[in-house]
């Protein structure tokens, strides 16, 4: 099944959640699990949950990939910037076991200026303290497009995390076309050679989600600036060919374009049409 979506506003709860992801045509979406600025977040309602399973099991609408704040940085220089990430990464978890078997997606932080080893060892260290045996989320770091002091601009990063995390099996990744293509991963030209080296490195096997993005800018700019589906450097064959590639089959495609709801409406079926 081709599962794609795009991000929801969480205001409303749960289950209003999952009836605008319908009404915008998704069968899957991603949400903020907070202000993704930080913050506190808001207590949530266990009979809206209920409703909200209920909802999503009779609409087929499976996969979700909630998103950690941006301010969240586990690897930060400042020890009360790390310390956030710690509260916020075990509360965000404690709360995603109110939808269970679902995704939980982090952008790995920034070492600013600490070096790189020491940013996977810090971001491994965080991960460590807050996962827990019997959770059924699975925490995927997210690949990034490697501007300024960014860990997770090169596959061997996220491995290097993984494999210093104990409780491994509740870890995947999160694979951004934008990020990976302005990171020097030409999914356009070599989408195979891509993945081929993705397999290598980490395992397709962590591969669990797609955020589906174009980008502003061309291979290898290190920038990390989204473009809709139709107006970025990737062409749309290339994006066709990313979303019925057999190694992404079944994955759930999030769209994090700039646009407002009609926008990604019009994405949503676009890219159904494509896929067929």
């Amino acid at each position: 099944m081709f599962r794609i979506g795009c991000h929801i506003s969480a205001s409303g709860g749960y289950e209003a959640m999952g009836r605008r992801a319908e009404a915008l045509g998704g069968n899957t979406f991603a949400f903020f699990t907070r202000n993704p600025r930080g913050g506190a977040a808001k207590e949530i309602d266990p009979a809206d949950a209920e409703a909200f399973l209920a909802f999503c099991r009779k609409r087929d609408i499976d996969r979700l990939v909630a998103h950690a704040p941006y301010t969240l940085n586990p690897c930060a220089a400042k020890e009360n910037v790390r310390e956030f990430a710690h509260t916020a990464f075990a509360d965000d978890l404690r709360r995603m076991e109110f939808t269970p078997g679902q995704y939980y997606n982090f952008h790995p932080g920034s070492h600013v200026g600490q070096g790189i080893e020491i940013g996977i060892e810090k971001i491994a260290e965080v991960v460590n303290a807050v996962l827990f045996p019997e959770m059924t989320t699975t925490v995927l770091l997210e690949t990034m497009a490697g501007k300024g002091s960014e860990v997770g601009g090169r596959f061997e990063e996220l491995r290097a995390i993984i494999d210093r995390v104990t409780l491994s099996d509740k870890i995947g990744v999160c694979l951004d076309t934008c990020h990976i293509w302005d990171g020097g991963y030409d999914v356009v030209n070599d989408l195979d050679g891509v993945l081929t080296e993705f397999d290598r490195v980490v395992g397709l096997g962590r591969l669990k989600a797609v955020h589906l993005n174009n980008s502003m800018n061309d291979c290898g700019s290190h920038k990390d600036r989204h473009a809709k589906i139709t107006e970025g450097k990737m062409p749309l064959d290339a994006i066709r060919r990313i979303i019925t590639h057999p190694a992404l089959e079944g994955l759930p495609f999030i769209l994090e374009t700039p646009n407002d709801e009609e926008g990604y409406a019009a994405e949503i079926a676009l890219l159904k049409e494509l896929h067929g």
